[in-house]
């Protein structure tokens, strides 16, 4: 249950037991390992006795005594320039007696270091050593430390950090003002169930001097823009009625470096090797206008005196291209009504609420004009800023149409037909994951808005867009046969998500007719050969169409002689094996093609499982 819990927190995912086994092998059990929890041997016969004897006691210090011991020694270098680094923290995991600093020739030298497998970190501030595989939530911390098996005749050892990159700027406001506080957001392109989206990294704000800066990123690809601001506080409050909600402010329009209004005219900035970038923002006073907003369903009655949602309304406003934007309107529980202050421009707004259970809207005359259950209510508009404010927006809400997704599971007759939905709750089956298409960036704010499970379908509710769906399948002896929405492959076509119309009716078909694949390290590379043991990332890509998806893998000698790949569909597969953490784009053709090698291939059999000797890159 411990390893459980770790794997779900780290990771993300529900694994099988399987999938828990190889996680545990490749990065906890090596971890355990260094700090003396587990051992390689065999476990000793277990006590007749309740506690230990003095006997065992004896044998005990007699064991620490005779301990081997060996001195580690090695170099870091910069992975960008291979000089050696200064200064750089090596020690070995789990022990913080043995830390020592690399001296100017980026030599260290760690002592007394015990006979057998350990785990030794490198770090240097600026630096970052390997990252993982993946770019999923709960992995961008360290990425996984350095196996060595310590002897005591054994090479020197070599370690490479990678620079950190930079990007940096300055904000110049056309009014000569310092641009003190504001705010500039961080994208960054990240490959997210093998395909390439954005998604939110940081946001900072510019000193005094209008100078900003974020440090510390890993080599990729970025985007920078600037969030809207007003150039006052306001006098009167931000949603007001009457004469007050015509009150025109000025402020600055956010904007994506160089000079693009939307995110798809925002330059790309690639970064390795420690590179440092400056973006530069010059920004333009201009008129605010406010946009009042109620919801339909609020404001049919001049005499409504009573709302029926609970902790009124949120508001998303996005551009004409369905983008989202960075502005925010604001909800007044006494009008309720919402007011955003906007420059000119053609925009879109989505809002939702959530009603109560049993709720009615009452008017003045104390007539109920209906009554809901609980549940949440949405709608959407468009409209144009063009000189002037916009008073009394009307804003229809109504329940979000849901996308149901309908689970049918094929048996293949080899075995015991087990009731896959015995389970109440098909969440229990199927992980879906949504990535919206299209290279529009992720929202700092989840982008689905509700998910539910039933015996054999799932629904979903979500803010308008299109989206890749991919699966994770966490029961074992499962994979996709087929993904489809009104006969469209899933794995080709994004689904659309509306407020008002609904989806073709998703089926995913699961079956038990599966295939395992088992890769083996070759046979040179299984020895426990002292120094650094090789680290390899693995990828088992499919030829065919699949929403499945199937996470990269890392295996060394210590992980164990073989990487069992179980719960695939049947099929031909190319295998691409890597000897460091990769991320790599693997449902886009394009990316794979540009690979230096084209892959192992391999064909999967339902019921049975087929087997490769990877071929690894020479050091």
């Amino acid at each position: 249950m411990v390893l459980q819990h770790i794997f779900e927190r780290t990771s993300g995912l529900h694994g099988s037991p399987e999938i828990l086994h190889r996680w545990a092998s490749r990065r906890v059990l090596p971890a355990l390992l260094g700090c003396g929890l587990l051992s390689w041997g065999a476990p000793p016969a277990a006590a007749a006795q309740d506690g230990p004897s003095v006997i065992d006691h004896q044998e005990q210090s007699s064991n620490v005594s005779t301990v081997q011991r060996a001195t580690v020694s090695g170099v870091v270098r910069n992975a960008a320039t291979g000089e050696p680094l200064a200064r750089a923290m090596v020690e070995i995991e789990g022990d913080a007696n043995t830390g020592t600093l690399t001296d100017g020739e980026g030599r260290f030298e760690l002592p007394g270091v015990p006979v057998g497998p350990q785990i030794i970190r490198v770090a240097k501030p600026g630096f970052r050593d390997r990252p993982y595989a993946t770019e999923e939530i709960g992995m961008q911390a360290e990425g996984p430390a350095h196996s060595v098996l310590v002897a005591v005749q054994m090479p020197e050892l070599a370690f490479a950090l990678t620079p950190n990159c930079a990007i940096h700027g300055h904000i110049e406001l056309s009014t000569g003002d310092p641009a003190d506080g504001m705010t500039v957001v961080l994208l960054k392109q990240v490959i997210r169930f093998g395909r390439a989206v954005w998604a939110m990294e940081s946001s900072t704000r510019a000193h005094g001097d209008g100078a900003y800066r974020f440090g510390s990123l890993p080599d990729g690809t970025y985007a920078v823009f600037t969030l809207p601001a007003l150039e006052s506080e306001p006098v009167v409050s931000v949603v007001a009625a009457g004469s007050a909600a015509n009150i025109v402010r000025s402020g600055f329009a956010p904007m994506f470096y160089p000079d693009a209004r939307e995110f798809a005219g925002a330059g790309r900035i690639r970064l390795s090797g420690g590179s440092q970038t400056e973006a530069n923002f010059s920004l333009t006073l201009e008129p605010f206008y406010p946009v009042n907003i109620f919801a339909a369903s609020q404001a049919a009655g001049a005499g409504t005196k009573k709302s029926a949602l609970e902790g009124g309304y949120t508001a998303l406003v996005m551009d004409g291209s369905g983008h989202m934007l960075p502005y925010t309107a604001q909800y007044d529980d006494t009008t309720h009504s919402l007011q955003a202050n906007l420059p000119d421009g053609t925009y879109s707004v989505v809002i939702r609420g959530v009603h109560r259970n049993g709720g009615l809207i009452e008017l003045d005359d104390g007539s109920a004009v209906g009554s809901r259950r609980a549940g949440l209510l949405a709608g959407a508009a468009e409209f144009t800023v063009n000189g002037h404010p916009i008073a009394g927006l009307r804003v229809p809400l109504g329940t979000p149409a849901a996308a149901v997704v309908h689970l049918r599971f094929q048996h293949s007759g080899d075995g015991p037909n087990n009731n896959v939905f015995a389970t109440n709750n098909a969440l229990e089956l199927v992980n879906l994951n949504l990535d919206l298409a299209g290279g529009v960036p992720q929202n700092s704010f989840e982008s689905m808005w509700s998910m539910d499970g039933g015996p054999d379908r799932i629904s979903f509710t979500a803010q308008p867009g299109a989206y890749w769906v991919s699966t994770y399948l966490p029961r074992k002896g499962m994979c996709i046969s087929s993904f489809t929405a009104g006969g469209a492959n899933m794995a080709r076509e994004p689904v659309g998500i509306s407020l008002t119309t609904a989806p073709p009716p998703m089926d995913l078909t699961l079956s038990d007719s599966c295939g395992t694949l088992a890769l083996a390290l070759p046979s040179g590379l299984m020895g426990f050969v002292p120094g650094e043991e090789p680290f390899y990332t693995v990828y088992v890509v499919p030829d065919f169409d699949t929403v499945q998806d199937i996470p990269p893998m890392t295996v060394h000698p210590s992980s164990g002689p073989t990487l069992t790949v179980d719960g695939i569909a049947p099929g031909s597969y190319h295998v691409y094996t890597f000897d460091s953490p990769v991320h790599l784009e693997y449902r886009n053709p394009a990316a794979l093609a540009a690979l230096p090698n084209a892959g192992q291939a391999a064909t999967v059999v339902a019921g049975s499982t087929s087997s490769m000797t990877l071929e690894v890159p020479e050091h």
